[in-house]
C-alpha cells in the first residue's frame, strides 16, 4: 500500500559499510520442503549471507529481518535474525508472519489470471461489464476502463490517488471505497502514462469476488494458500490467528526515534496489499511463480496453478516507467536497462538478466520480492521497519552472491549514503519553509470562525473544532487522523496528528470569500519524507452549510 524517503513507498518500496556483527540469538536457518528435482550447489554462504543481514539491521535500525532465497526449485535459504518486537525476546524466523503489503499484487493479478484461464473473464473485458455500478469521474474511462487496466497503473489516476480512502485505516468498506472513486479527480489522460495507485486494486477485489462467487480471501485461501501448502499466509490482518506470531511493525515517530507503531488491517483494500506471509510461505510462492504456475501437489503430482501464458502476460511489460538517476554514485551498478510494469509486478534488469520483482510497504513493516526467471532464482526480504534500503541492500547482495559480478558493490553502504541524500535533502527543504514562514502574522479570523464540518467529494467529511483555545482536526472516516492545529502563518495552519509514528504532518490552507467567510480548505505534506499514500492534496474541503 510508499515515500518517507524517495527510494521508499509504504505501499509500493522500489529500487533506487560497517563491520560485520555476530548474529543475534535469535537467528534461525529453519530448513523447508520444496518440491525440487536438483538440488545444484549454492553459491550462496549462509555466514556471508548473516553478515549482510546484520550490517543492514545495524545501520538502518532495523529489529527483525526474514529471508527465502529459491534456486531451481530448492528452498536454498529461509531463515530469520532479530526480534519481532522490541523490548520482547521472541525472535524472527522463517514462519514469523509480516505485513507483505503491495507484494499482495501479485496474489491479485494471479486470482484474475486463474479466472481468464477459467472463461469467467478476460483481460479485455470492461469492468461494468462485471461491476454494472463502476464508475471513474471521467465518463470515457468508466466506459473503456478494462480489467487489464486496473492491475497497470495507467488510468490516469494521479500518484497514490485515494489511498486516504483506506490508509493509514478507515471505516469504509470495499464496495464504499470502490463507489468513492467516481469523485477522486483524474491526474493525465487515459492511459496515458504511468503513476502507482492501489484504489483500483481494491476494485480489482471485487472483480474477483463478482467472478468467482467466493470472497477474495476465500479465492485466495483455495487456489493458492492451501495448494502450495503456505500455512502461515492470511488475507488481511483480520484473519491473524490466535497461536500466529506476526511481527510488530516499527517507526521513526517524527522521523526520529524507533519505537512500535500501531496495529492496521486492510480490510477495505485487501488486494493492494492486505496479505500477510512467511519467508518459509514466500519461498514456496517464488517457487511456483517461477515454474510458470506449476507445483507439487500433496500427492506428489505435478499440478497447474495458472497457464504458462498467463504467466508471460503479468510479465509482460505493460506501462513504461521512466528510469531516474540513482540518487548516489555508489547506486550506478543498480541501475536498469528498461523499467516498466506488468500485471502485479515491476519489471527491469540487473547485470543483463531480467528481474520480476515487488515491494511493499505497511506502516511498521517493508518487504520486496525479487525474481530471476532465466535463472530459476528468488530471493525475499520482509522487515519491520520502515526502511527500504535495507531490503534492497540484501537483495542485490544475495542476487550478486549468484551473478558473481566481478566488482561487488557494498550496497550497504551504498544504499545508507542514498538514505543519507534523501534526509539531508528532506532537511533543507524544512529549513527553507521555515525561513519563508512569516512567523509575525496572525489569522484572517478568530479561531471559531475556521471550525466546523468540511467536505470532500471523494473523502468525505473532515471536523475541523475548537476545545481550550485550540483548533483540532479529525478525519470522519480515518481514526488515526486525529490531530492538533497550530497556526503557522496567515491562514495556514499545521496538523500535528496525535500518534507522531504516522509522520505525515501536513500543512492546512484556508480560503477565504468576499466576504470573509471560509470558502474552502486544501491541504498538503509538511515534510518531503511523508509517504505518498497521504494524498492530502487531492481534497478540496468545503464548509458544510
Amino acid at each position: 500500500m510508499a515515500p518517507r524517503l524517495p527510494l521508499l513507498h509504504l505501499s509500493c518500496l522500489f529500487a533506487v559499510g560497517l563491520a560485520a556483527l555476530a548474529p543475534l540469538p535469535g537467528w534461525s536457518a529453519d530448513a523447508s520442503p520444496a518440491p525440487v528435482r536438483h538440488a545444484p550447489a549454492s553459491p550462496l554462504d549462509p555466514a556471508q549471507l548473516s553478515t549482510w543481514v546484520e550490517q543492514a539491521r545495524a545501520s538502518f535500525e532495523v529489529p527483525g529481518i526474514a529471508v527465502a532465497v529459491v534456486k531451481d526449485g530448492q528452498v536454498v535459504f529461509e531463515g530469520g535474525w532479530g526480534v519481532r518486537e522490541l523490548g520482547r525476546p521472541a525472535p524472527v524466523d522463517g514462519r514469523t508472519q509480516f505485513a507483505i503489503a503491495s507484494n499482495t499484487k501479485a496474489f491479485t493479478a494471479a486470482a484474475l489470471a486463474v479466472l481468464v484461464d477459467e472463461g469467467r473473464l478476460d483481460w479485455d473485458d470492461k469492468v461494468t461489464e462485471h461491476l454494472p455500478w463502476f464508475r471513474m469521474s471521467d465518463p470515457y474511462v468508466t466506459a473503456n476502463l478494462q480489467v487489464r487496466d486496473l492491475l497497470t497503473h495507467r488510468s490516469g489516476l494521479g500518484l497514490g490517488a485515494g489511498d486516504l480512502l483506506f490508509w493509514p485505516g478507515s471505516t469504509y468498506d470495499t464496495p464504499e471505497v470502490v463507489r468513492r472513486l467516481a469523485h477522486v479527480p483524474l491526474a493525465t489522460g487515459f492511459r496515458e502514462r504511468y503513476a502507482y495507485d492501489n484504489i483500483l486494486y481494491a476494485t480489482a477485489t471485487l472483480v474477483i469476488e463478482q467472478a468467482s462467487g467466493r470472497s477474495y480471501a476465500q479465492f485466495l485461501h483455495e487456489r493458492f494458500f492451501a495448494p502450495l501448502g503456505m500455512d502461515d499466509t492470511r488475507a488481511n490482518a483480520d484473519a491473524l490467528r490466535p497461536g500466529d506470531a506476526p511481527a510488530t511493525g516499527h517507526a521513526r515517530a517524527d522521523f526520529t526515534t524507533l519505537q512500535p507503531t500501531f496495529a492496521l488491517t486492510w480490510h477495505n483494500a485487501s488486494g493492494a496489499g492486505g496479505v500477510y506471509s512467511s519467508a518459509h510461505d514466500m519461498a514456496r510462492w517464488m517457487n511456483a511463480q517461477l515454474a510458470a504456475g506449476r507445483y507439487t501437489g500433496a500427492d506428489g503430482r505435478q499440478q497447474m496453478l495458472f497457464s504458462p501464458q498467463r504467466q508471460k502476460e503479468m510479465w509482460a511489460l505493460h506501462s513504461p516507467v521512466d528510469i531516474n538517476e540513482p540518487a548516489v554514485p555508489e547506486l550506478a551498478a543498480a541501475k536498469p536497462d528498461f523499467l516498466g510494469y506488468g500485471l502485479g509486478w515491476f519489471l527491469s534488469t540487473y547485470r543483463g538478466h531480467k528481474l520480476a520483482w515487488h515491494t511493499g510497504g505497511w506502516p511498521g513493516q517493508v518487504s520486496r520480492v525479487t525474481l530471476v526467471p532465466e535463472l530459476g532464482l528468488g530471493v525475499v526480504v520482509l522487515t519491520n521497519q520502515e526502511s527500504g534500503a535495507a531490503f534492497n541492500a540484501i537483495t542485490m547482495h544475495v542476487l550478486d552472491a549468484f551473478l558473481q559480478p566481478a566488482q561487488r558493490t557494498d550496497w550497504v553502504a551504498a544504499y545508507a549514503a542514498a538514505a543519507d541524500r534523501s534526509r539531508t535533502r528532506a532537511d533543507q527543504a524544512w529549513a527553507k519553509r521555515v525561513q519563508a514562514r512569516d512567523a509575525r502574522s496572525r489569522p484572517s479570523l478568530p479561531l471559531a470562525g475556521y471550525a466546523g464540518t468540511y467536505r470532500d467529494r471523494w473523502y468525505g467529511d473532515v471536523q475541523v473544532s475548537l476545545g481550550n483555545g485550540r483548533l483540532g482536526m479529525r478525519f470522519g472516516a480515518s481514526p488515526l487522523l486525529v490531530g492538533r492545529l497550530e497556526h503557522w502563518q496567515h491562514d495556514t495552519f499545521l496538523v500535528r496528528w496525535q500518534d507522531r509514528t504516522l509522520n505525515g504532518d501536513a500543512f492546512v490552507t484556508f480560503a477565504l470569500d468576499a466576504d470573509g467567510q471560509v470558502r474552502e480548505a486544501r491541504m498538503e505534506a509538511a515534510s518531503e519524507l511523508t509517504d505518498f499514500s497521504f494524498d492530502f492534496q487531492d481534497l478540496v474541503l468545503q464548509p458544510v452549510k
